[in-house]
């Protein structure tokens, strides 16, 4: 048996080492709930929803002792442009729990969990971009750009999602909230096309190994698919000033986000096999993989609410069938973090001599 002395250790190790990204697990985990609540299946549905709770309280515990005990640590990834977008994963895990509690009509705990996360990522959507990219002495920055910095998109978008799901059930300040909604989708819309062009720059101008196609990149699919959600979600809000003089635009520009975003899924396959089968780089779990699974979810549960809202039943059709995969990948990613928390942290080490 191991010793408590190697267990604490390894458990140093795990926190002072924690990605800034792993909130995408809870991203992952409540988008799969919403995809199986769209399918009306409930018991598999609310399980993962108390699971993705479950998960959202653990991380933000390790998060807050990490930034006590290993500040340094927390400091070097808000500097590191490769890293500090993964921050952003805390903003959407955030709007997507409270988008799927609003969806059980816990209003309250969403409306908490909303206020939470628009304040994350107004702090979160000023600190980062300086600390990681504006700030930099060292240049060119654009060489660290990657799949992570549409995580901000995604934030923003979430964002928009809770609060179109809120405003229909309050009695007053909807227009403000309309506002509000439109607001972080546009916001969204072009961080999508800036993040688009900051990445298509690094993949143009800098060696690109099979070693840096990483999963995140999969979240510029997801990026899109949340922005369908988004826009689907104002569509179809009470009517407001603000939503009336862009449900037009809001509904069309979906259509093209989904599109697009369905336009990159074979891309996106063709890395994954030129990386693990062509390169052999081993496929092993990281918490990376969380950002695969996300947008597979996102992308089933846009074409199901875009499908809805713009009278389009192929692509609700096509959202519907989709989401069996993301719960196949999130089934083996689960599998796959237990295996690998039971062998690196749980499991007895062999004695020293």
């Amino acid at each position: 048996m191991a010793d408590a002395g190697g267990f604490t250790g390894r458990a140093r190790h795990a926190v002072r080492t924690l990605a800034p990204g792993y909130f995408a697990l809870v991203m992952a985990t409540g988008i799969v709930s919403v995809a199986m609540h769209n399918h009306g299946l409930p018991a598999i549905s609310t399980g993962l929803l108390w699971l993705a709770v479950g998960e959202y309280a653990v991380l933000v515990v390790l998060y807050a002792v990490r930034l006590a005990v290993f500040s340094a640590e927390v400091v070097a990834d808000f500097a590191d442009p490769a890293r500090a977008f993964g921050f952003f994963t805390f903003v959407a895990a955030t709007c997507v729990v409270g988008s799927r509690l609003a969806l059980d009509r816990h209003w309250n705990v969403a409306i908490a969990l909303g206020c939470t996360g628009a304040l994350a990522w107004l702090v979160l959507g000023y600190v980062v971009p300086w600390t990681a990219v504006l700030g930099k002495a060292v240049r060119p920055v654009l060489q660290n750009a990657n799949g992570t910095w549409f995580i901000w998109v995604v934030a923003s978008q979430s964002i928009a999602v809770l609060i179109a799901m809120i405003e229909p059930e309050i009695s007053s300040g909807r227009r403000e909230l309309a506002l509000l909604a439109v607001f972080s989708w546009s916001i969204g819309v072009f961080l999508y096309a800036a993040a688009g062009v900051f990445v298509a720059v690094r993949m143009l101008f800098f060696e690109l190994r099979p070693i840096d196609l990483t999963p995140p990149y999969w979240v510029a699919m997801g990026a899109t698919a949340i922005t369908v959600v988004a826009g689907a979600r104002i569509v179809q809000m009470a009517d407001a000033p603000m939503v009336a003089a862009t449900r037009g635009l809001i509904a069309g520009a979906s259509v093209f986000f989904w599109a697009f975003g369905t336009w990159l899924i074979p891309p996106l396959v063709a890395a994954g096999i030129w990386r693990h089968a062509v390169h052999r780089i081993a496929l092993r779990y990281e918490a990376a993989m969380w950002s695969v699974v996300f947008p597979l979810g996102m992308y089933g549960v846009g074409g199901h609410f875009l499908g809805q809202a713009d009278q389009l039943p192929i692509v609700e059709a096509i959202g519907a069938n989709e989401s069996w995969l993301a719960l196949a990948a999130w089934v083996i990613a689960f599998v796959a973090m237990l295996v690998h928390g039971w062998r690196s942290l749980l499991r007895p080490q062999p004695a020293t001599r």
